[in-house]
């Protein structure tokens, strides 16, 4: 347990286990979201969740007055709800997901804290399935937990706005590389009128989220994560930004690239959804079908 430092990017479901009961630091959230009309989040958590965990609320922790969803929230509004949910400047928060692919939207939470200046934040490794799959326990018992104070410091270098990626068309100051899915990334051209379907930014890379996970939703062995990077022509040497749909899955690439040293990866946070709409059509890439 004591070889893991407390700002690893992921720790196992073993180490989270031993931590709960020895380190007092440590503030474990369930960040699961799915979207309306499908799974209640937070009435699963509330039947089941790993002890001592918390619910946080991708939406209210977000900028609600933003056309775009899950846009981050300023600093103020994270300092007041991360404060709220017991998390302080000296909490070693582990973040994880009920999501059925393992890990889906922990990743973004732990970029919002690294971005928000707190470092002493991971990612639990194969979330809450594997979890449960390893025989650890769940429990439906309400967490109590104290307000705190928090203070934020932003990161700027982490995060990439849309008047940024716009510029980079031509200046070309950094590597772009979009996380969804080939055929997302592809996309033939949606009809007039349709939202924001399959298509992507001039110059980016594509390398899928999916495919730094292993079948259990757990990430990929380092070697084989530098591969997938190396094969995807992305330069680990140079600056390097994510994207993908809403600027969650982009936070997986963000994690991988970390745990490979490199660990100033930038995420557009509007990504696809927002460039779709603010764009000049020339700026937009479909497959011609």
């Amino acid at each position: 347990m004591g070889s893991q430092v407390l700002c690893r990017a992921l720790v196992s479901a073993a180490w989270l286990s031993g931590a709960i009961r020895t380190r007092p630091a440590v503030r474990v959230i369930d960040s699961s979201w799915y979207t309306p009309g499908g799974r209640d989040a937070r009435k699963e958590f509330a039947e089941r969740h790993i002890p001592v965990a918390s619910f946080f609320d991708l939406d209210q922790c977000s900028d609600q007055a933003s056309p775009y969803g899950m846009m981050l929230p300023s600093e103020s509004q994270f300092a007041k709800y991360v404060g709220s949910i017991g998390i302080s400047n000296q909490s070693h928060v582990v973040v994880y997901d009920s999501d059925s692919a393992g890990m889906m939207y922990a990743p973004r939470v732990w970029w919002m804290f690294r971005l928000f200046g707190h470092s002493r934040v991971s990612v639990l490794d194969g979330g809450l399935q594997n979890w449960v799959r390893q025989g650890l326990p769940v429990t439906s018992e309400v967490t109590e937990v104290k307000p705190q104070a928090f203070q934020t410091r932003l990161n700027r270098s982490l995060l990439k706005t849309f008047e940024e990626v716009q510029e980079n068309l031509t200046s070309k100051r950094f590597q772009l590389v979009d996380a969804r899915g080939a055929a997302r990334y592809r996309g033939p051209e949606p009809k007039p009128g349709a939202g924001p379907g399959p298509g992507h930014i001039p110059g980016s890379l594509n390398l899928a989220f999916s495919s730094l996970l292993t079948k259990d939703g757990c990430k990929k062995p380092v070697p084989e994560l530098r591969k997938l990077f190396e094969e995807k022509g992305v330069d680990l040497n140079k600056p390097m930004t994510a994207t993908c749909h809403r600027g969650v899955t982009a936070c997986h690439l963000a994690v991988a690239a970390y745990l490979l040293g490199k660990e100033d990866m930038a995420v557009y946070d509007g990504s696809w959804s927002e460039w779709f709409h603010r764009a000049k059509p020339e700026h937009k890439v479909y497959e011609k079908i």
